[in-house]
């Protein structure tokens, strides 16, 4: 259970998605966790002659915008925070950025696998970073820089959370969960389980080894402060002998920091732009926003897993040690880095990108639909639609995405959509389809049992699709918190700053309390 504590207060989080970004106020205190958006904001990438980008000035302009309407409502911030998505960054030389950083949906990166897979083998790689390989992780865009001379006089690589705060604060480091998902961190050299032993019970025995406490102690309310932290996570560390077999400078990579640590100060310039009267520090946060979020599901125990549904759908279990076996690496799973040394074991699933993307291509040819019209109308559909494989490459690029999968169905002798209703009904169909599969992958990888299916983020919003992957699995889905990646980077801060105590169960209790979910039950 979380503490009583005398005090409260109220911290920013800057939670950038793929397609949009908020700045959010949490208030935190003794039983006590609301939130408020004060900015939200479109992230729009820009095609240029050179490939596909990231707008990051413009975005950093919002990131200013919202944090002075956030000073505006509350003169008495404590701190801000700032997660985002995976994957991308920018070179630097000295303070200039060296050019706009790469979207991972740019198809620049092939030549950048063919020559990484060249210089250590795909296994060798799932033993030393335990990622699922994806066409556009770090690495294979750092290799792909490298060949196109992109990599000289480069001196230092920011993630995109990373180089945002350091616009902020002037420092450069690179947060531990978001670094994680380069390819180039040490996986399993950090606190965890023996083969086989999983959950509360060794996560309890780690973090007491690590501090010195008795795990009695440990067990009422660790780790409670941010050292306690980021000792959990301080043994993963940037894999220097894998950097120098990619032939990669490792002069670049900044200094590791843990989730809970403080970064710095806002700069003077900064404060005075967005009007703040007092210091305001910047805390590290689960930077990748799929950390924060998982933060923020309000799991209860070990048979729980996870769905976060947003652009990309991450659907997983939490483990205290990774699965590095090859039955894992066949099944394309991840280990990841979470907050407090955790394990993000899961696999990247399309999401609702094949929405999203389907309607922009529906109004650039002239027809505009609201989602909600179309998720309603999908839901009477009752003849048989099409299930197909949503992780195809083909659906990775922007472009006409219901062409895509109207081929794709021909190409398999699926049913083809022909109409708007149909083609979001397959969608919704299929991702529910792929998220069975997912799970019951995970639970035989990991030795877990499932029974409960937690999703959150903008997924969870969606009906249809919580329902359908309750029947497609069989088991109880809880839907919410939709802004759990901003709940999470709330939580993380307010643990910081003192104004919560505790692990991330007593955590979550907190958001259990504060966001009731809506439950689904298998339909016979």
């Amino acid at each position: 259970m979380v503490r009583p504590l005398t005090s409260a207060g109220t911290v920013a989080a800057i939670d950038l998605g793929a397609s949009s970004g908020r700045v959010m106020l949490g208030h935190v205190g003794p039983g006590e966790l609301r939130l408020r958006p004060v900015a939200r904001f479109p992230n729009t990438p820009v095609r240029t002659i050179d490939g596909l980008h990231w707008n990051i000035v413009e975005l950093y302009r919002n990131v200013l915008g919202g944090l002075h309407s956030a000073v505006r409502e509350e003169p008495e911030l404590v701190s801000a925070g700032i997660d985002s998505w995976a994957v991308d960054y920018a070179l630097l030389r000295g303070q200039r950025m060296l050019g706009n950083p790469y979207h991972y949906r740019d198809d620049r990166t092939g030549g950048g696998v063919v020559a990484t897979h060249a210089l250590v083998a795909p296994a060798d790689l799932y033993a030393g970073n335990g990622l699922q390989f994806l066409p556009f992780n770090t690495l294979y865009q750092l290799a792909a820089d490298r060949l196109a001379g992109g990599l000289d006089g480069a001196e230092t690589m920011l993630l995109i959370p990373d180089l945002l705060g350091y616009w902020l604060t002037g420092e450069q480091v690179a947060e531990r969960t978001n670094a994680s998902t380069t390819g180039l961190l040490r996986v399993g050299s950090g606190p965890g389980a023996p083969a086989g032993r999983t959950g509360a019970v060794s996560r309890i025995a780690a973090t007491a080894a690590l501090t010195g406490a008795t795990p009695a102690t440990v067990d009422a309310a660790a780790p409670a402060t941010a050292a306690a932290a980021a000792a959990c996570s301080a043994a993963a560390d940037w894999d220097d002998a894998l950097i120098g077999r990619l032939g990669l400078p490792r002069a670049i990579f900044p200094r590791l920091v843990s989730a809970g640590e403080r970064i710095g100060s806002l700069l003077p310039g900064v404060a005075a732009e967005i009007g703040s009267a007092t210091r305001l520090d910047l805390v590290a946060v689960g930077s990748h926003d799929t950390a924060s979020a998982i933060v923020a599901v309000p799991m209860t125990g070990d048979t729980d897993a996870y769905i976060s549904s947003g652009t990309w759908s991450l659907v997983g279990v939490e483990l205290a040690s990774p699965v590095l076996t090859e039955a894992s690496r066949a099944a394309n799973f991840t280990n990841e880095g979470g907050v407090d040394g955790r394990v993000r074991y899961l696999r990247n699933v399309m999401g609702l990108w094949l929405v999203s993307e389907s309607l922009r291509t529906w109004e650039a040819q002239g027809t505009t639909f609201e989602l909600a019209y179309l998720l309603a109308q999908a839901a009477q559909v009752t003849g048989p639609v099409a299930v197909f494989a949503v992780d195809d490459p083909r659906f990775l690029a922007p472009g006409d995405i219901p062409a895509r999968i109207r081929s794709y169905c021909g190409e398999h002798g699926l049913p083809v959509p022909e109409t708007p209703v149909e083609l979001v009904r397959s969608i919704v169909e299929s991702l529910a389809a792929a998220y069975a599969e997912t799970l019951r992958a995970a639970s035989e990888l990991s030795g877990r049992s499932i029974r409960t299916v937690h999703i959150v983020g903008g997924g969870s919003q969606n009906e249809l699709l919580c329902q359908l992957t309750a029947n497609r699995t069989g088991l109880t889905v809880l839907a919410g918190p939709v802004e759990a990646t901003a709940i999470g980077n709330v939580l993380v801060q307010a643990r910081a700053q003192g104004l919560v105590t505790g692990s991330l169960e007593s955590l979550r209790s907190l958001v259990a309390q504060a966001f009731v979910p809506r439950r689904y039950l298998p339909e016979r």
